[in-house]
Order: C-alpha cells, then structure tokens, then sequence
C-alpha cells in the first residue's frame, strides 16, 4: 500500500544541531507555556524535537533534509521564526522532551489521542505497518505464519499497538520491541539471524530494502496508521491549531503529496540496471556527451570514461534529471555545490559535465595525503555521492574498528555502520544512508569496466576485420 497524504539506543550525550546560527534563548517559565505561540515569536526561534533517520532529519548530500525536516522548516518560515533541530531522541525520548521542554516533536510519531502529557497535530501521512523477514525463511504470507517466529519491533513507533490487536486472535504470537534500535539495526537484526522477522512500516522498508537484500517484504499488516506532530499539552492550543492551518494549507495545495513524491516516492534510484540495458544507452545516448567528457577529462585529469561512468550512475545521462532531493542535471549537482562552482545552469550539459568533474577533482585533491591510489578515487567518488563529512566519519569509524582508514576496502565496511544509531550517535555528522555510497563506487566500477571493454572492443574488431578484408591499415 502506497504512503499517501491522509486528510489529516542508547542515550547520548545530548548534541544541539542549530539550524540557524542564533544563541538558544532559555525556556521561558513554566508560567508562560500558556502563550507557547506568542513565545515562539517573541524569540524568533522554533525548536523541534526529532530523530537522526531517513524519514525524519539527517545531514544529506545537499545538507539537513527529510521529510519531517522539511516540513518542519517550512512551518518555521511561515511563522517568520528560524528553526532549531534537537536529532538526539529516540521516539519515546522525543515525547518526553516535547512534555518538559517544548516546543514540538517531529520524528515519525504515531498519532495517540489519548497519551498523556502532550496533544497532537492533525493527521499529516498514513503510516502502513508491514512484515518483512529473513530470506531462506518459509514465506511470511499471511499472519497464520507468524506465531513461532522471533519478531521484532520499534518502540514507540505504533506497530507494537497493531501487534497487541492481533495477539487477541492469536494468543502465543510473541515480539521483541526496544526503543533503542532504529529501523536499520532492526532490518540489520533480520539480515543476521537475531530475528526471524520484524513489523515496521512499508515507506521505511522501501527507503532501506536496497541495503539489506536478505530480507523479502512479507505483508501488509493491519490497518494504517497516522503520523502527526506531538505539542505539550499544559498551555493553549494556538501553536497547534497554527500547525494545523499550515499542514491543511499544504495538503490542500498539493504540496504535501508532492513531498510525499519526492522523499518516499522513488525508492530504486540506485538500483543496477541490467548490463542490456547500459549497452542501449551506451549506444542511444552517450555519443551525444562523449565529447564534452572527453573535455571535461582532459581539464580534470580524469579517465574520460570514469566521468561518463559517474554521470550513468547520477542520471543515466539525462541532463533533464532532478532527484527526490533536487539535485539537478546531467552529473546531479546540489544548488550550492553548483554556485560554488560556476554553473549557471544545472541542466545545461556542458556546464554540468565539466561542473561534476571539477567537483569531483576538488574532493580527490581535498582528501588526505596518506590516501593513494585507487583508495583515493574511490574514496572521491564515494564523498561526491554522500559528501566528505560523513566519509571522515567512516574513516573514523574505521579506525575504531581496527581497520585501516586509508583502505577502500575497510572504510567500505564502516560506511552502512552510519545507518546505525549505535554508530552514527558517536560521529560528527550523525546520520548517512550510509550503504548509497558502497553501492554507488560499486556500480560505478562496474560501468567505467564495460566502457572500457567496450572501447577496446570498437578498436580491436575493426583491426581483426582489416586483417582479413581491408587492404588498408585502420588508425586506432
């Protein structure tokens, strides 16, 4: 079942992420709760209570998104308030800040009527609960198949509620939730063999299935459930009923769907395609570009077949392409990342092309000294995929692990470990879809190896043919 707009671990130290560079006010007192709103606005400043996920708020290529960050900021700037982001909560430390401190909670919350100590927001998406479980199991088809298995959940997250319903029709179905895990480290429990199978909700499984392909989507579960803001409940209404204006507001103009589109929507963007497939548009698309790769190569000290191996993987080469996340163009460069470097139009082909290959030689030549050789290209294409912030927070990583943070090979294995809150809590930069840029040096490699064979090949066959049928040397 599709997401769609409905009519409505571990505890760490605690870090601020500041949205906006402004000092954080004290709370006002207990007292002044009553004019929430005419606080808010009084200082200029909103804060929120959320979560480092996919789904909710993380430090992506083109810097803080998700979908509830989003959101979250345009709340703010139709206040005509900044906005500060708290991404240290899970959902239950979430709430709790929410009741003691304010102002709003924004981390894929369930909506609870009657959960003491906070009121929610209008209904905002559904949230459509989904079993999936580990490969090589029996299928998981129906909820006869469940009882037996070791199941696990996201506390808080509302699935343990659909679980409790479906226990009265089936007494000895038994689950695991915590709070502490986080929908990576569940799917990773599946993956390994510490669960048989888990409840999450379909939109995040889809977000995470590229990352984990043993585990199989099982099915729908129950009815869905709705995701809304959560308020503290000791003081009027005004900030809630101005969120609700603004969220009706949004899904009234379609601008709700069009977010739900853009972070839930597209969930195979890194998918490889199949070797037929690359070949046709070798054939179809790329002699159109082959010449401004070449330029673009011969500026930036590149393979020109790496570049054009890059912009397959971005785009497919298509220079009209725009990401759920709005990276733009041919070689798929952020707004900011195009500013910086010259590029007027983003979906110009030249300017793209020869933008991604400066861009791509800034990371190499930016990386440090002790990185050599291929380590390097690949650790350069893996920072233009998921920026260079998180690739030190890998390299980091890595280092704790025993590995070696100049080596591909071991920094590729850390890079997921950013999926998981027990890992990302401890790096500069939180969050990362973490198993993108594994995938993407991946598929990469593999496309500049068939170009390669494939150039070879053009020159070598004609040489065989002229052997045998032309009288006439054939210039390479």
């Amino acid at each position: 079942m599709p997401l769609i707009p409905s009519a409505p671990l571990r505890h760490t130290a605690i870090a601020l992420l500041a949205i906006a560079v402004l000092p954080l006010l004290p709370e006002p007192p207990r007292t002044a709760r009553q004019g929430l709103l005419d606080t808010i606005l009084i200082r200029e400043l909103l804060s929120v209570h959320t979560r480092n996920t996919p789904t909710t708020y993380y430090e992506g290529r083109e810097g803080p998104t998700g979908f509830e960050y989003e959101l979250a900021r345009r709340f703010a700037r139709q206040l005509g308030v900044s906005l500060t982001i708290r991404a240290d909560h899970h959902i239950e430390s979430a709430l709790e800040a929410v009741r003691q401190e304010g102002d709003m909670a924004a981390a894929a919350l369930p909506l609870e009527p009657d959960l003491p100590g906070v009121v929610f927001s209008r209904p905002i998406i559904e949230l459509q609960p989904v079993v999936v479980y580990r490969r090589g199991l029996p299928p998981v088809e129906t909820a006869d198949d469940l009882p037996g298995l070791t199941l696990g959940a996201i506390g808080g997250a509302g699935t343990g509620r659909v679980l409790n319903e479906l226990q009265a029709d089936y007494p000895d179905l038994r689950w695991e939730a915590s709070s502490e895990v986080e929908v990576a480290e569940l799917l990773g429990q599946v993956e390994d063999g510490e669960l048989d199978a888990a409840v999450l909700f379909d939109h995040q499984f889809r977000l995470n299935r590229l990352f984990f392909p043993d585990v199989e989507r099982g099915f729908l579960l129950g009815d869905p459930l709705s995701m809304a803001w959560a308020f503290p409940a000791d003081h009027s209404l005004t900030l809630v009923e101005a969120a609700n204006r603004f969220l009706s507001g949004l899904h009234e103009s379609g601008e709700l769907e069009a977010l739900v589109a853009r972070y839930f929507g597209h969930d195979d963007f890194l998918e490889y395609v199949g070797t037929r497939t690359f070949l046709d548009h070798v054939e179809a698309r790329l002699p159109q570009y082959t010449e401004l790769f070449r330029e673009a190569a011969r500026a930036s000290d590149f393979d020109w077949k790496l570049l054009a191996a890059v912009g397959y993987q971005e785009s497919h080469w298509d220079p009209q392409a725009t990401s759920p996340t709005g990276v733009r163009g041919l070689m798929m460069l952020t707004n900011a990342t195009a500013g910086d470097l010259g590029v007027s139009d983003r979906l110009d082909p030249a300017q793209s092309i020869h933008g991604g290959a400066r861009y791509l030689r800034q990371l190499h030549d930016r990386l440090p000294e002790s990185i050599q050789g291929k380590n390097r290209l690949y650790m350069a294409m893996a920072a233009y995929n998921v920026g260079l912030g998180h690739l030190y927070d890998a390299r980091r990583i890595t280092e704790q692990r025993g590995g070696d943070p100049d080596l591909w090979a071991d920094v590729r294995e850390s890079l997921p470990l950013l999926q998981q809150r027990e890992w990302h809590s401890q790096t500069k930069y939180g969050y990362a879809r973490g198993g993108e840029p594994v995938i993407y040096v991946r598929n990469i490699r593999r496309y500049h190896e068939i170009l390669s064979y494939v150039e070879r090949s053009r020159r070598e066959f004609p040489r065989l043919n002229a052997r045998t049928t032309q009288p006439t040397p054939i210039d390479p």
